[in-house]
């Protein structure tokens, strides 16, 4: 069931998701070569706390940290580690936060030092590719125009698109539905309608977008070894179209 917030409740969410994107700013700052991801997870949670609001991942399902550290060939739900980040690596950071009864949910993905024009085309591709799904999340529209827009200009750059995982609806639950899956047919779905509140989320791959979950549960793979770009911002459909209430 969809759920449709007031506005009141979407004036409520912006708080934790404002929490969000300075948490993620925070820890964008810090990302250089020869800092570890679990470096990285220690930054968030002391920028959440000093906040009052909560780390909306760790504990979630048995996840163990509060800040999702995607590298490389990972896709999502990489968990931070002791391991140094390299200069050409790129990052995956995913972090929500939950206050005052809402949760909010966004992903960059950054570049770690110097990489390469090939590396940074990826990033950009799939930054575009959430603007123009967040350009299609007004009243009226159909669900399934958010995910062919993604799809449509990811595959026209030589990129695929990941259909293991989606975007959601995100309120007073971390998931809630819609589903929005990143790729698929125009003019599907149910009409979109304000009051809902999406955490619209490309997920890219250089190659194919086959992927695998490693031994620990979490951790998705490239099933190829290519890099995985990810971007994320949650988004309140309003009569005067799409807000962003996660702006990095």
């Amino acid at each position: 069931m969809i759920v449709l917030k007031s506005l009141k409740e979407i004036q409520r969410m912006k708080v934790p998701c404002t929490i969000v994107a300075e948490v993620l700013r925070r820890v964008v700052e810090s990302v250089v070569p020869g800092v570890t991801t679990l470096e990285l997870n220690a930054i968030a949670e002391k920028e959440v706390a000093k906040r009052k609001a909560k780390p909306a991942f760790k504990g979630y399902s048995g996840y163990p940290c509060s800040l999702c550290c995607s590298v490389n060939e990972q896709v999502v739900h990489g968990i931070p580690s002791n391991n140094p980040l390299k200069d050409g690596d790129i990052l995956s950071l995913d972090f929500g936060a939950y206050y005052d009864g809402f949760f909010g949910d966004a992903a960059v993905t950054v570049p770690v030092g110097s990489v390469t024009n090939k590396t940074l085309n990826l990033l950009s591709v799939t930054e575009r590719s959430l603007t123009l799904a967040i350009e299609q999340a007004f009243q009226g529209n159909r669900l399934s125009n958010i995910s062919s827009a993604v799809q449509l200009f990811v595959e026209l750059n030589g990129y695929s698109i990941v259909r293991d995982f989606v975007g959601h609806g995100i309120g007073r639950n971390l998931h809630e539905q819609p589903q929005i899956p990143n790729y698929g047919l125009p003019d599907r779905g149910p009409k979109l309608r304000s009051g809902m509140v999406l955490a619209i989320e490309p997920m890219v791959n250089e190659k194919s977008f086959e992927v695998k979950v490693l031994a620990d549960g979490w951790t998705a793979v490239t099933l190829d070894g290519s890099l995985s770009a990810h971007f994320e911002h949650t988004v309140a459909i309003t009569d005067n179209g799409p807000e962003i209430l996660t702006m990095i």
